[in-house]
């Protein structure tokens, strides 16, 4: 009977790559919601392409790359921010029926606007980034009210 290419491979590394990948695949992704506001108290929201529903900036962190990083690039992929200084962490996210693609832990940060929002780089994940006054926020996607709502307070970092 003819062998099969994974015949030739030692049960012990058939073994160590299945060990790998069970840990690769079954861990949360990492992610960062920006909660950035203009210095006249307006916040950021961005329209998502699948939902047509609002939601805080942010995404996940990519291999090699930092929170910083990813704070920098989700605003100007997302928004078209080029410039937004960091604030303070918000909370810690990560329950797991929050997202319904995937289990995430999303850090939240407060950020304050230096330049206003652009347009999205990719309208197929983001159809418009828009400015928002207190009394005109419209409620959230994935579970997001509750991070905005943390980062409009001056408290303790939450920890989901």
């Amino acid at each position: 009977m003819p062998l099969g290419p994974l015949s030739l491979v030692p049960q012990s590394v058939l073994g160590l790559v299945k060990e790998v990948a069970r840990h690769l695949l079954h861990r949360p992704v990492v992610g960062l919601a920006v909660a950035a506001r203009t210095a006249d108290g307006r916040w950021l929201l961005v329209r998502r392409a699948d939902t047509g529903t609002w939601a805080l900036p942010g995404g996940t962190v990519e291999w090699g790359e930092t929170l910083r990083s990813t704070f920098d690039r989700e605003l100007l992929e997302e928004a078209g921010v080029t410039s937004a200084v960091f604030e303070r962490v918000v909370g810690v996210y990560s329950r797991p029926d929050r997202d319904p693609r995937f289990h995430a832990v999303t850090v939240v940060v407060r950020a304050r606007l230096e330049t206003p929002p652009g347009r999205p780089q990719n309208p197929l994940e983001i159809r418009e980034a828009r400015l928002f006054r207190e009394d005109e926020l419209p409620g959230l996607a994935m579970g997001m009210d509750d991070m905005l709502a943390a980062a409009r307070r001056d408290g303790e970092v939450e920890l989901e």
